[in-house]
């Protein structure tokens, strides 16, 4: 049987010395393609006519070098190019994921030190609240004291002096910012058990992974030493 890509490639080698053409600008490669109209072509450089489809290059033997693939359009490469970015982002988070899970795993150990550390946090805005309550409950008895002195202007509002109009406003001021103060602490409270509630669960998982493996080594521990499984301690 003929080979038609040898005879091919020893024909373009033959038409290529009898031009006069230097024997360096074809022996690096022949290329030969099928275009879109089912015509056989074939040159010394890569064609044209085929960037989109697939070109062979052949050896001056006519063995096959190598194949090319078609070259992508700018919209292709676009897409390509999209998709290498995203695999390299999913790339990136899963390394994220894994650095976070390590250190999570290295700062709580077991459930006793999370549900330790969560009580520390909890306890400290407790601790807030409460100063702030009894801030409250300072200012309530302060103004009190203001109400009563503002009494003996009842009859005349006029006569209420600057000194104590100023006193009683940063009262009310004072009393509001505590408010706001005890309500931002419930809302850190809630914060702070929405976040340990999301890492004990993820924790959980991670000390399962953990065990799996020690667990695993168990049995054929126990069957070195000659031992059932359910003897060892």
């Amino acid at each position: 049987m003929t080979n038609v890509p040898a005879l091919i490639a020893r024909a373009l080698v033959g038409c290529l010395l009898l031009g006069g053409l230097p024997g360096p600008a074809w022996a690096e490669g022949i290329y030969t393609c099928v275009d879109s109209k089912g015509r056989r072509l074939t040159a010394d450089r890569p064609i044209a006519e085929c960037m989109d489809r697939e070109q062979r290059e052949l050896n001056a033997s006519g063995t096959l070098k190598r194949k090319i693939g078609p070259s992508l359009t700018a919209q292709e490469r676009a897409a390509e190019e999209a998709k290498a970015r995203k695999a390299a982002e999913e790339g990136n988070r899963v390394a994220e994921e894994k650095k976070r899970n390590r250190a999570l795993l290295a700062r709580y150990p077991d459930r006793a030190t999370h549900d330790k550390e969560r009580a520390a946090a909890l306890d400290r805005a407790n601790e807030a609240i409460e100063a702030a309550h009894q801030n409250t409950q300072e200012l309530v008895a302060a103004r009190k004291r203001l109400d009563t002195e503002l009494e003996f202007y009842r009859k005349d509002p006029a006569k209420v002096p600057a000194k104590l109009k100023r006193e009683i406003e940063e009262n009310q001021e004072h009393t509001q910012a505590q408010r706001r103060f005890i309500g931002n602490q419930d809302s850190e409270k809630r914060r702070i058990n929405a976040q340990f509630d999301e890492e004990l669960a993820r924790l959980k998982e991670l000390w399962a992974q953990s065990a799996a493996p020690a667990a695993s080594t168990v049995p054929a521990a126990a069957r070195r030493l000659g031992a059932s499984p359910a003897v060892v301690r």
